[in-house]
């Protein structure tokens, strides 16, 4: 089982228990298109950038890999494949991708700092005429933004009615579509969840959940 694996949800590096995407979670929770929008944008960046990676670090494309420089270059492939999907997306639908773009811009730097650590800590403690499990790189990858993507739509499936009384995905020439509308004067919404401070307030239920969940499993 390599590093990365062994702390994809429960370990001191997730994004609860090492508080790696706090920021993304809080920023990309508000709406529900949002975090299907950067869900899928985690998948795309850390799947595409780990396997082209992984690839020119294997022993047919090390060569063309300098030994100095590995983080700068997972850096640049991040940005690549991040810039990729959101140019992708933009064509899809402009004003979703308008709304998003700031939190599209920061997927590239979550995936250098959770899979780019674990994953060139691994290959460079691997023995030089090893051969590297580019397949094993890259469900360890995926592991970590299914982790990420996982609980960034469930927090904003809870946070989003109680926030503005609705559901949406993304799509239209609005940017969104509503697809559950709540009544205005329904008990459950409450408008401080809306802010950062709300989110933050959520959150810190949701982590004493996982710290006690946690502590049972061990």
């Amino acid at each position: 089982m390599s590093l990365t694996r062994q702390h994809s949800f429960w370990g001191s590096l997730s994004p609860l228990g090492g508080l790696t995407g706090v920021s993304l979670l809080i920023m990309a929770s508000a709406r529900l298109s949002w975090a299907i929008t950067i869900a899928g944008s985690l998948f795309w960046v850390y799947g595409l950038t780990t396997f082209a990676f992984a690839f020119l670090s294997s022993t047919a494309a090390s060569k063309f890999l300098p030994a100095r420089g590995r983080g700068a270059i997972f850096t640049c492939l991040a940005a690549f494949f991040g810039s990729i999907y959101l140019l992708l997306f933009w064509m899809l639908c402009p004003f979703a991708a308008f709304e998003t773009f700031m939190l599209l811009l920061l997927v590239p730097l979550f995936c250098v700092q959770s899979a780019g650590s674990g994953l060139l800590s691994q290959i460079q403690s691997k023995p030089e005429k090893s051969q590297l499990d580019i397949f094993e790189y890259i469900s360890d990858a995926v592991s970590q933004a299914a982790s990420l993507s996982v609980l960034l739509i469930a927090f904003s499936i809870i946070r989003e009615p109680l926030s503005y009384c609705s559901l949406s995905f993304p799509g239209t020439s609005q940017g969104m579509v509503t697809i559950m509308y709540f009544k205005s004067n329904a008990f459950f919404p409450i408008n401080i969840f809306s802010s950062s401070a709300g989110a933050l307030l959520l959150l810190g239920y949701f982590i004493c959940l996982y710290q006690y969940a946690k502590g049972k499993i061990k």
